[in-house]
C-alpha cells in the first residue's frame, strides 16, 4: 500500500512539473512571439498595402511634407511608447479626433485604411499608437489588450492635448478592439464619447482556448490555468481577469460592433457575446457577410465606411 501511495504521489508531481512547463511554454508562445517590432515593420507595411493598395504611398507622402509625425511618450511600467498621428485633412473644420489601435503581432502600419478613412472621408484628427512589444514600442510582451488599456488611456490625453477636440473616438482591430472595449469600461474623459470595435475578442482566457483547440488540440484545457498563473507572477495579470465582457457592462457611451460571419480565428460567436454584454447606452451590430478574420474593409470597403460614418452622426446626437 505504501509503495501504491508513493507511486501516485510521483505521478502527481510528474504531472505537476509537466503542467507547470507547459503553462511555461503555452505563456511563451502566446506573448513572446518572434518576429515582432521594428524586425517585423517591412512585412506590415505590405500588409497595410494588401489591405488598401496605396496606403503606405499615402503614409511617406504625408510624412515628408510634415504633416505625418511621430511621438513617444512613457507608457505602463515605465516602457517608453511611440505613435504615429496627423491632422484632418481640413484641419480648420476637423469634425473630431479618432485613435486607431492596431491588432495582435501587428503595428501601426497595418491598419492605416482606418487611419486614411478617418482622415480623408471623415476628416478626422487621427492618432495611431504602436502597442506595447510592437512596431517602435518598447515592452516585453504582447498585453492581449487587459494592460495596453492603460497606454490608450494616455494617448486620449495626448490627442486631445494637441487637437482639443470635444468629439473622440476609439476604434481597434482584432486585439486592437479588444483593447477598445476594455477601456470603454474605464473613468475616461467625457471628451470620449464613442468606441468602434472590429472582430475583437471577449476575454483572452476564451481566445486562447479557441486558439488551443485549433493548433495544440492535444493539450488539456487546464494547461490555459498554467499559463496564467506564469503570465500573472512575470507580468502581473492573468487571462481570466483580461474580460472584454466585464469591461463593456460598465459601458455607457455608444459603440459599434463589428465582425466578419466567415471570421474562424476569433469565432463570431464572440461579437455576439460582446453586444449582449454592453447593457447601457446606445449600440450596433454588424455582421460582414463572407469576411474572414479582420478582413471586414477589404470584403465591404463602401458599407464598412458608409456603416462608421452613419454610427458617429448618431453618436455625435446622443
Amino acid at each position: 500500500m505504501k509503495r501504491f501511495f508513493n507511486l501516485v504521489a510521483i505521478i502527481a508531481a510528474a504531472i505537476a512539473v509537466s503542467s507547470c512547463l507547459a503553462g511555461k511554454y503555452m505563456a511563451n508562445y502566446a506573448l513572446c512571439y518572434e518576429p515582432h517590432g521594428v524586425a517585423d515593420i517591412e512585412r506590415t507595411r505590405h500588409k497595410a498595402d494588401s489591405l488598401c493598395p496605396g496606403s503606405t504611398a499615402w503614409y511617406d507622402s504625408l510624412k515628408t511634407v510634415g504633416l505625418l509625425k511621430d511621438t513617444t511618450i512613457v507608457g505602463f511600467n515605465d516602457f517608453k511608447v511611440h505613435a504615429c498621428y496627423v491632422p484632418a485633412a481640413d484641419p480648420a473644420n476637423a469634425e473630431g479626433t479618432a485613435i486607431v489601435v492596431h491588432g495582435y503581432s501587428d503595428n501601426h502600419f497595418v491598419f492605416l485604411y482606418l487611419v486614411r478613412m478617418y482622415r480623408d472621408e471623415f476628416n478626422y484628427n487621427v492618432l495611431f499608437p504602436d502597442l506595447q512589444y510592437h512596431g517602435y514600442s518598447e515592452g516585453n510582451h504582447a498585453q492581449m489588450g487587459w494592460h495596453d488599456r492603460f497606454d490608450v488611456e494616455k494617448w486620449i490625453e495626448v490627442a486631445h492635448g494637441i487637437w482639443h477636440d470635444k468629439f473622440m473616438v476609439l476604434h481597434g482591430v482584432s486585439m486592437g478592439g479588444a483593447t477598445v472595449m476594455m477601456t470603454s469600461g474605464d473613468d475616461l474623459p467625457e471628451y470620449v464619447r464613442a468606441f468602434v470595435e472590429d472582430c475583437g475578442y471577449s476575454s483572452v482566457v476564451m481566445q486562447f482556448n479557441n486558439n488551443r483547440k485549433q493548433s495544440f488540440s492535444f493539450i488539456p484545457p487546464d494547461v490555459l490555468q498554467s499559463a496564467s498563473l506564469v503570465t500573472k507572477k512575470r507580468y502581473g495579470w492573468g487571462f481570466w481577469e483580461a474580460s472584454s465582457l466585464k469591461q463593456l457592462a460598465k459601458c455607457e457611451r455608444p459603440m459599434l460592433f463589428i465582425h466578419g460571419d466567415a471570421d474562424d480565428f476569433v469565432p463570431v460567436s464572440h461579437v455576439y457575446k460582446n453586444y449582449e454584454a454592453k447593457v447601457h447606452g446606445y449600440k450596433e451590430l454588424w455582421v460582414a457577410p463572407g469576411a474572414v478574420h479582420a478582413n471586414s474593409y477589404a470584403k465591404h470597403p463602401q458599407e464598412y465606411t458608409q456603416r462608421v460614418r452613419d454610427f458617429l452622426a448618431k453618436a455625435k446626437t446622443l
